[in-house]
């Protein structure tokens, strides 16, 4: 099966839908339905798009997570579900609007949202200016982050290449764990003179801490502790290759 076929067919079952009905709702024929759930045929992305809000599955809700979050990401041909007692779906089930002013109408969640947003995390990943620009999904083990709140973890791309003496390039996700005490050897997102920067952090007595960079020369700043905001720790480097 193709990632979306297996999305389709999941969904169809978790309504106790027949492929009739589907087809009808989405404007195809039984057959080829029958052949995209079955691998046979591909689909396109925006036709799936169509059928599967028309089933019912909104594709964006409260937890964050798109379609091709989840068709990416959970193993849908080894996972479907036997369909429901009716009362026990009926309980199972929450309750989203389209939003749409053509489909004025409730609409029921997907399983695999309720699923992902126990084990997965929608992390989003900011500029310089604190504006998202992507995100990543992110394991949650009990109950944390690489051991934070899921809701304070982020992810924040390199502005420069100022730290690229410390492999960190511009334009790099850089992992961030919220602590608003200087950490000393750690690479942390600061906030000095209203600017957001990635610095390695050397204390130096109780007031006093050395903020360090590397671009084509070392640099470093004595800087008073009042004067620098620290927002986080990077933990770890994703790049492109």
């Amino acid at each position: 099966m193709s990632r979306l076929g297996d999305l389709l067919h999941t969904e169809r079952l978790r309504r106790n839908m027949t492929l009739k009905q589907v087809a009808k709702l989405g404007g195809v024929s039984e057959g080829y339905l029958k052949d995209v759930e079955a691998g046979t045929r591909i689909i396109q992305d925006d036709q799936a798009r169509r059928i599967l809000k028309k089933m019912g599955l909104t594709e964006h809700n409260e937890v964050g997570f798109s379609l091709e979050d989840i068709a990416a990401t959970v193993d849908l041909n080894t996972a479907a579900p036997k369909a429901a007692p009716a009362k026990r779906r009926e309980e199972s089930e929450k309750v989203y609007s389209t939003g749409s002013d053509e489909d004025k109408k409730t609409v029921t969640g997907s399983v695999w949202l309720d699923a992902l947003s126990s084990v997965l995390k929608r992390v989003p990943v900011y500029n310089a200016v604190m504006k998202e620009v992507d995100h990543r999904l992110m394991p949650i083990l009990d109950g944390k982050i690489e051991g934070a709140a899921p809701d304070k973890v982020f992810f924040v791309s390199a502005p420069d290449d100022s730290m690229r003496g410390f492999r960190i390039m511009r334009e790099d996700y850089c992992f961030v764990v919220p602590s608003a005490s200087p950490i000393d050897g750690a690479i942390m997102l600061v906030e000095q003179d209203g600017r957001r920067n990635l610095r390695k952090i050397k204390k130096l007595d109780a007031m006093n801490v050395l903020l360090q960079s590397y671009d084509r020369e070392y640099q470093s700043d004595v800087c008073s502790l009042p004067d620098v905001t620290f927002i986080g720790r990077v933990t770890k480097v994703e790049f492109s290759l």
